[in-house]
């Protein structure tokens, strides 16, 4: 533990390197350091959470998240539950799933579950159910606010995975969206659940600096977006199904819900964090009153 507490230094080093992986990854496409920064991501994961949480918490958090989105992952390649019909290409692959995209699942999922603490509140030993339930309802919708952005131009152009019967959504079907905001859901509730049980009884150490790394790292996660729209090729692709979208329509889609989902959400968090931050340092009439009574007892009474 005494590592962990002294790791604030560690996580600033972290949180730097990762922001300028994701902008060289966003400003570079080609430079092939993504698969890179996702490993330093898991790495700021384990130590941002276990200094947070605890290292078995945060255990608890990898654990649930790399099985149940395996799982799950597999399961629809087989089945189409949850996400779709739909398969990989590619190699490098645990059953039919890539190794990444577990760790992937890790780095965004934790960040964007620190967005939904910073907005709805943190959960602890004996949080209310409320709390409890919310808040992996608004971490998975904050993942899932990634993945609109990510995936039409993922899947449909550069085809890291295919769509076998394509979808409305630039060849992307509702119902993968769907399976991401559950699958998402099901792991944060693992979690949410571990700590309500087993937990820190009191609220996890959370500084701003805590709050800051997670959420900045949240909005960067959706830079390339940006980019990727104004340096990419503008032409025209076909999905798995012979329908033919612009690339620009969805290049542009991109940025539209990079901005209005996760910049956004992004925004909203920093807002809650500087408004508890803001009322924390504030003086309150007790205590400024408090303040006051010894000068009024060393002037032989109140002014």
């Amino acid at each position: 533990m005494t590592a962990i507490r002294r790791s604030p230094r560690t996580l600033w080093i972290l949180t730097a390197v990762i922001l300028a992986g994701l902008l060289v990854a966003a400003f570079v496409p080609g430079a092939g350091i993504r698969l890179p920064v996702i490993v330093i991501q898991v790495g700021f994961v384990v130590l941002h959470g276990a200094q947070r949480y605890g290292p078995r918490a945060i255990g608890v958090f990898v654990a649930a998240g790399l099985i149940i989105s395996n799982i799950l992952e597999n399961l629809s390649i087989q089945t189409g539950f949850p996400f779709g019909h739909y398969h990989y290409t590619g190699s490098g692959k645990i059953f039919e799933v890539p190794w990444f995209i577990g760790p992937s699942y890790l780095a965004t999922g934790y960040v964007a579950w620190i967005v939904a603490t910073a907005l709805l509140g943190d959960v602890r030993r004996g949080s209310s159910w409320l709390t409890t339930i919310g808040t992996p309802v608004v971490g998975a919708f904050a993942m899932t606010a990634w993945d609109l952005a990510l995936d039409p131009a993922t899947s449909t152009i550069h085809q890291a995975w295919i769509w076998e019967n394509g979808g409305g959504f630039f060849g992307v079907p509702l119902v993968n969206f769907l399976g991401w905001t559950f699958t998402v859901y099901l792991f944060m509730q693992v979690f949410a659940l571990y700590l309500r049980r087993s937990g820190p009884a009191a609220q996890p150490e959370r500084t701003t600096i805590s709050d800051l790394q997670a959420v900045l790292l949240y909005a960067t996660t959706a830079i390339s977006f940006v980019t990727t729209y104004f340096t990419a090729e503008h032409t025209t692709v076909t999905d798995a199904t012979g329908a033919t979208w612009h690339t620009a329509d969805i290049y542009e889609t991109s940025v539209l819900l990079a901005v209005y989902g996760m910049f956004f959400l992004a925004l909203l968090a920093l807002l809650r964090i500087a408004q508890r931050r803001t009322a924390t340092a504030a003086p309150t009439p007790e205590s400024d009153a408090g303040r006051r009574a010894p000068e009024a007892v060393a002037r032989g009474g109140y002014s």
